[in-house]
């Protein structure tokens, strides 16, 4: 009866050490940041913290090959009238911070408020963080073409 019940001990051992080996979490798979992986239509699921207000969105392209941008968006704007903006935008590497993307308007704008460290970046999301203000984020989504 003791083999008995020591061969049900560890029979039960096992299935619970199969059982908890296969209830990982998902690996999430960052992508490097550069100009190929950032490419693409974005849109701004979350700033500092909060989701968009209802009817609110901002999508932005960013486009590899000639380093431009093109921001659709509502959110300084009437709700049914949407703005777009255009300029050119920058992405280096430092040492101390790491990817960085800044850009310029193509009109009398100039330069954006901020610079951005862009973390997480997944196929699917990327975070931007405001070199000067790191209380200030963004999260993206990339949107399906």
């Amino acid at each position: 009866m003791k083999k008995f019940f020591s061969l049900i001990a560890s029979v039960s051992a096992l299935v619970i050490l199969a059982v908890s080996c296969g209830e990982k979490e998902p690996v999430i798979e960052y992508l490097e940041v550069n100009k190929n992986n950032i490419s693409g239509t974005w849109s701004l699921k979350e700033w500092n913290g909060a989701a968009l207000k209802e009817g609110s969105f901002l999508r932005m392209e960013l486009i590899r090959d000639d380093g431009t941008f093109r921001i659709t968006e509502n959110l300084d704007s009437f709700e049914d009238i949407p703005r777009v903006v255009t300029g050119r935008y920058s992405l280096e590497n430092y040492d101390d911070l790491g990817a960085v993307i800044s850009g310029d308007y193509d009109h009398d704008s100039g330069f954006w408020t901020h610079s951005y460290v862009i973390r997480d970046l997944t196929s699917l999301s990327m975070t931007w963080i405001a070199v000067d203000d790191e209380n200030f984020v963004q999260v993206f989504e990339r949107c399906s073409e």
